[in-house]
């Protein structure tokens, strides 16, 4: 057989023995090391794939699998709702992009168009590639003429009409005597539900496994690369300055006339009668953000639309769009002076830090934006804003989001603020060493809502599945069962204590 139809069915074999295998690791949840377990298969298949049917894999993309390793892995690490969000984000543009460029071509100078077709292409190869695998690759004729096969197929359409029939008689069969009813079900006894569940969950897995496979190693005839800006879409530096320049003007405005109030802090609070901490932080923060958000955008896509031919019209672009981006971080920098205020006031939410961080990658992005983009570097400015990406993600790994703000809320508590004690304990396992390091810290009648919440949460239970293993939990819950006697003591003294524990 060719090399084509001997990589195809090495492709959608492989797709269905990992189909089984994400049945029977991947439908228990929550996800923890099962799915580092299942995409570390994938990877070696991948590679082993790759050395059997002879595919080189020398694109640039080929490095996103060690990435997509590291965030399978943060799934057993971390068990914050907000963290596996953002390394299933991760974890898929990683392989989305793996398959875009893991055979030919540099990751770091592709375009953002060109990572946009290769994350579109390789959903669309997941969806299709079993169809094109079958219809396409795999040449049925040329494998019928070999060895054995001929008899195995035949033997397999023969059970394929046999089946029905079996199971005909069969029904009948039982129905008219009640002791081969029985020694039917003793023997053959299946779970219609269950049986249909586990093809489900199979056959899903399989299905895009083996079509991402398609498009990494077998499909070559997509074209991964986007041709330049057309003509008619071009802009001169006319319009594009005038949108700039009204722009700034707006932006220098804001801030001229807001400086006092964007930096005021406690004092402007204090002088401004009616104005709230609340208000104050709270109003402009959110609002500031997506300013922020939308610059970036909107600077990319008029470098894209405006015409080239003319140095000195680039060089005004450049000029124009490194005063917003000067302006913008006078604003962000106000974002941030807003939340620390609201923060010290009220406390550190899950929303809070994650929107603190955002405005940080927003930060690290506009200088990589200056020194690329406003450059003459286009191409290398979202392989940057990506790798800046995945690196913010493993810092908030590696800072444990939900532990700072119990810290930073007990920190509080030692200045004699409030503290929510029902939003703490409804943190993640991530959040229960430093909780219950802090119970001492807080009122009897905090510690009574921490006490009763984390028993019901995190007690040993009696038997765990080693798929849904993961580091966070494992620590909350040996953590929880090292003081088991001295949180049920704290909870048989509170009020209400007969009532159920409640989420």
């Amino acid at each position: 057989m060719n090399a084509r139809t001997k990589l195809g069915l090495g492709v959608l074999v492989t797709g269905l023995a990992m189909g089984v295998l994400g049945d029977a690791l991947l439908r228990e949840g929550p996800w923890g090391l099962n799915l580092f377990v299942w995409i570390a298969a994938l990877v070696l298949v991948v590679l082993a794939l790759a050395g059997w049917g002879g595919v080189r894999l020398a694109g640039g993309g080929r490095w996103l699998l060690i990435p997509a390793l590291l965030f399978a892995a943060a799934f057993a690490w971390r068990d914050s709702i907000m963290l596996k969000f953002l390394s299933f984000v991760a974890l898929a543009t990683a392989l989305a992009l793996a398959a875009f460029r893991a055979r030919e071509g540099q990751l770091r100078v592709a375009g953002i168009l060109e990572y946009a077709l290769g994350m579109v292409l390789s959903g669309i190869m997941a969806l299709i590639g079993i169809p094109l695998l079958a219809f396409n690759d795999i040449e049925w004729k040329e494998m019928g003429s070999e060895g054995r096969l001929p008899r195995t197929m035949a033997v397999a359409r023969g059970f394929l009409f046999a089946v029905p029939l079996l199971i005909i008689f069969g029904s009948l069969f039982m129905e008219a005597d009640a002791v081969f009813e029985s020694l039917v079900k003793d023997i053959f006894f299946i779970d219609l539900t269950t049986l249909l569940s586990h093809l489900f969950v199979s056959g899903f897995f399989a299905w895009v496994t083996a079509g991402y496979l398609r498009g990494l190693l077998v499909d070559t005839s997509v074209p991964l690369t986007v041709g330049g800006q057309p003509n008619f879409l071009g802009v001169g530096i006319i319009e594009i300055g005038v949108i700039l320049g009204a722009i700034n003007l707006l932006f220098l405005s804001f801030v001229i006339v807001q400086f006092r109030y964007l930096f005021g802090g406690h004092a402007i609070v204090q002088a401004t009668s009616g104005l709230t901490y609340a208000q104050y932080a709270r109003r402009g923060f959110f609002e500031l953000v997506a300013v922020a958000a939308l610059v970036l955008p909107l600077l990319l896509g008029l470098h894209w639309l405006l015409r080239k031919e003319n140095p000195a019209h680039e060089r005004i672009f450049r000029t124009l769009a490194a005063a917003q981006i000067a302006l913008l971080f006078v604003i962000m920098a106000s974002a941030v002076q807003r939340m620390r205020l609201y923060q010290i006031e009220y406390g550190l939410t899950e929303l809070r830090l994650y929107t603190l961080a955002f405005i940080g990658w927003l930060a690290v992005v506009f200088l990589w934006f200056m020194a690329t983009v406003l450059r003459g570097r286009r191409e290398q400015f979202v392989f940057g804003a990506m790798v800046a990406g995945f690196l913010s993600i493993g810092a908030l790994h590696l800072a444990n989001p939900d532990a700072l703000i119990i810290r930073t809320n007990l920190a509080r508590v030692d200045q004699g603020r409030s503290f929510d004690a029902k939003y703490a304990a409804r943190r993640s396992a991530d959040a229960v060493p430093a909780l219950i390091a802090g119970l001492p810290r807080l009122s009897h009648e905090d510690q009574c809502t921490v006490a009763g919440i984390v028993l019901h949460r995190w007690s040993p239970p009696a038997s765990a599945d080693w798929r849904t293993w993961n580091l966070a939990r494992s620590r909350a819950r040996e953590r929880v069962k090292e003081i088991l006697t001295t949180l049920r003591a704290v909870k048989s003294n509170c009020p209400n204590e007969s009532q159920p524990d409640t989420d």
